[in-house]
């Protein structure tokens, strides 16, 4: 216990962004020196963890600090970590990294005004938070996202018709707006027989309605054949490299990693201003970026790219060197170590 410094709680069983930031981030803090834990369910076997059973041991101080960190990401986080510090008098100092793209309710700027630190994920959300903070965007593992290497990283290596691969990622709903991606393609590619769109990712239960309409409007328009819906892969990541043109058509987001994953893996990308994707995307360079919720905007910013694949090509060579530059995930680490440190009182 004494060697523990810092701990990542994760108060949610089912996988979410949140939780696929944690598993990202902390083997790179630990590459870093950083000596932390997770503490919760729905986190891979690998990551270190911190049992239930030996949460009385925070009260005994870290054999390098006066204090541990304690990071939340979540308002259920940061009222533990506040409990544990404030009522239980545990030698804590606590961090809140934010994502949210909306006011906060009153609660949770309640919780945040007793943070120690607080990150924002990009300047968007950063905008909303009433208290100092810093802001620090999300990387990506360039190891696990790179352009193509080998035959299976390429287009012909599916059986998929055409030259060209279009991929929209993600789960299936309204909330992600698969539909308007769909309608775009159902408009677009009896114009463009080289390209080919695929959907992955998965439908719950919930929207199962929703993937059926989907799925009905492209049988009617007679593509089932070029629009394909994958379901949920087991590796997402070759199909990135696969695509020559991502798009990210959500409503509404929280950071949203998947424009960073489809750059890094050398695929230009068309998103909407949801999240952070404005804040990702060089448009002209590396992308394009449109409206969120904009069906029309969607479908004029994709056909240009359709119209021209040289150009998509040049652009996705171009995202890989933006990515590199700036959202790779060590400079994530790097950053949020320094706030560790400041709260730890130097090493």
């Amino acid at each position: 216990m004494r060697e523990i410094e810092i701990i990542a709680p994760n108060f949610k069983r089912r996988l979410s962004g949140v939780t696929s930031t944690i598993v990202q981030l902390i083997p790179k803090q630990i590459e870093l020196g950083c000596r932390i834990v997770t503490l919760g369910p729905g986190l891979p076997a690998h990551l270190p963890k911190l049992d239930l059973s030996r949460l009385p041991g925070l009260w005994l101080r870290p054999r390098r600090h006066a204090v541990r960190v304690w990071h939340a990401r979540r308002n259920n986080e940061m009222l533990a970590g506040l409990v544990l510090k404030s009522l239980l008098r545990m030698p804590l100092k606590l961090v809140f990294t934010s994502a949210a793209q909306r006011r906060h309710s009153r609660y949770t700027r309640w919780l945040i005004r007793r943070m120690d630190a607080v990150i924002a994920t990009s300047d968007r959300s950063g905008s909303f938070l009433k208290v100092p903070h810093t802001v620090i965007q999300h990387g990506v593992d360039l190891k696990l996202f790179h352009p193509p290497e080998t035959a299976d990283d390429r287009m012909a290596a599916t059986d998929l018709p055409g030259k060209y691969l279009i991929g929209c990622f993600g789960r299936v709903r309204h909330q992600k707006g698969t539909d308007l991606f769909v309608k775009a393609m159902i408009e677009l590619l009896p114009r463009h027989p080289d390209w080919t769109a695929v959907v992955c990712g998965r439908v719950t239960a919930e929207h199962k309605g929703f993937g059926e309409e989907l799925t009905k409007s492209v049988a009617d328009a007679g593509l089932s054949d070029r629009i394909r819906f994958l379901g949920e892969v087991p590796d997402i990541r070759p199909w990135y490299r696969r695509a020559t043109l991502y798009v990210a058509p959500s409503r509404n987001e929280g950071f949203g990693l998947t424009p960073l994953e489809a750059m890094a893996s050398c695929t230009a990308v068309v998103a909407s201003d949801a999240g952070a994707y404005s804040e990702m995307i060089v448009p002209g360079e590396t992308g394009a970026v449109v409206p969120a919720g904009d069906g029309e905007a969607l479908t004029r910013a994709i056909a240009a790219y359709l119209s021209d694949p040289e150009e998509t090509l040049r652009q996705g060579d171009n995202a890989v060197r933006h990515v590199r530059l700036n959202f790779a995930l060590e400079k994530e680490a790097t950053a949020i170590s320094a706030i560790y440190d400041q709260l730890l009182g130097g090493r």
